[in-house]
């Protein structure tokens, strides 16, 4: 379909629109890594008093979050370890596609045992790791400048 001509009305609306089609995926992609590196970041202090997982979070996994199969000791501890660990990746731009298909793998989990009504949550969080997941961190990343100094295109 041919697009309208430019001084119509029309035209002009989806020239405006056509704009929108030059945000840059590095901006976005950006946005997507710090916005829910902030998320899990904030998750994963509210487990934690210093370096040590609190007994709150503990007691957490073993009454409200009962996830099956995990010892609730264990699963406080990963996840106050996942919840620093990956977001702080994301931030930097390191491993970035691993680290956002460690938390989409983490939100699926939260999603599915814990909190299965939170799923336009759940939703808006997986867009921001399918993001990353898909088109990777963007030229703002430590990715970007490995795979550059390795004469690799993409990231």
């Amino acid at each position: 379909m041919a697009a309208p001509a430019p001084r119509t009305t029309a035209g002009r609306l989806y020239a405006a629109f056509r704009l929108l089609d030059r945000i840059p995926h590095d901006l976005i992609a950006l946005i997507s890594r710090l916005s829910i590196a902030a998320v899990f970041w904030q998750s994963g202090q509210t487990k934690v008093d210093g370096w040590h997982v609190t007994d709150n979070a503990v007691y957490l996994f073993e009454t409200e979050y009962r996830l099956p199969f995990v010892d609730p000791w264990i699963a406080a501890h990963l996840a106050a370890f996942a919840e620093h660990f990956f977001p702080m990746l994301l931030v930097i731009g390191l491993a970035s596609r691993l680290s956002a298909l460690a938390l989409l793998g983490m939100t699926v989990v939260i999603e599915i045992f814990v909190y299965p009504d939170a799923w336009p949550t759940h939703g808006t969080w997986a867009v921001c790791f399918l993001v990353i997941i898909a088109g990777g961190p963007g030229r703002f990343s430590l990715d970007h400048m490995i795979l550059r100094w390795f004469g690799i295109r993409g990231g």
